[in-house]
C-alpha cells in the first residue's frame, strides 16, 4: 500500500497516510480531516486566498491556458509533482483566461509561469517550460 506524508492544514503536524484508503484521513494530533491530494488543485480568483495565502505548506502555482502548447507540455510534470510532493508542497493550477484578476495581480505576462509561495508570499518565479528536475531544484529551497 502506497503511503505519503501529509501536513495537516489546521495544525501543521505531519501524518503518514495511505493513498488508496477509502476512509477519511484524520490528523493524529488535532483530529482534523486531512486533505490528501494527488493531483493539482484548481485555483481560481475566488479560492486563491484560502488555498494559497492561508497554506501552511509551500505552494507551486502553475499559471496556464488551454491554448498554450508549452503549458500542455509541462502538464504531466505538474501532475507528477502533485503526486510526489503531496503533503510537502501544494500544487495548484490557475487558468489565466478564466481568472484574470489573480494573473494580473502577479503580473503574469507569459505562460507558463510557475510561482512558488511560502506563507502566502511569492518567494520564487519560473517563467517558461522547465524540466521536472529544474522545478524540483527550485522547490527544494522552500520545503
Amino acid at each position: 500500500m502506497e503511503k505519503q506524508i501529509v501536513t495537516c492544514q489546521n495544525c501543521g503536524a505531519k501524518n503518514r497516510v495511505a493513498l488508496n484508503s477509502e476512509k477519511q484521513a484524520i490528523c493524529g494530533k488535532c483530529k482534523s480531516p486531512l486533505i490528501v491530494s494527488v493531483s493539482p488543485i484548481m485555483i481560481t480568483d475566488g479560492n486563491f486566498a484560502a488555498e494559497i495565502e492561508n497554506s501552511k505548506i509551500p505552494v507551486l502555482l502553475d499559471f496556464w491556458a488551454t491554448w498554450c502548447p508549452p503549458c500542455k507540455m509541462i502538464a504531466p510534470t505538474i501532475d507528477a509533482l502533485a503526486k510526489e510532493l503531496a503533503g510537502k508542497v501544494k500544487i495548484g493550477k490557475l487558468d489565466v483566461d478564466k481568472n484574470p484578476r489573480t494573473a494580473s495581480k502577479f503580473r503574469v505576462q507569459s505562460i507558463p509561469t510557475l510561482i512558488i509561495f511560502k506563507n502566502g508570499e511569492e518567494v520564487d518565479r519560473i517563467v517558461g517550460a522547465q524540466s521536472k528536475a529544474a522545478m524540483m531544484q527550485r522547490l527544494q529551497a522552500f520545503m
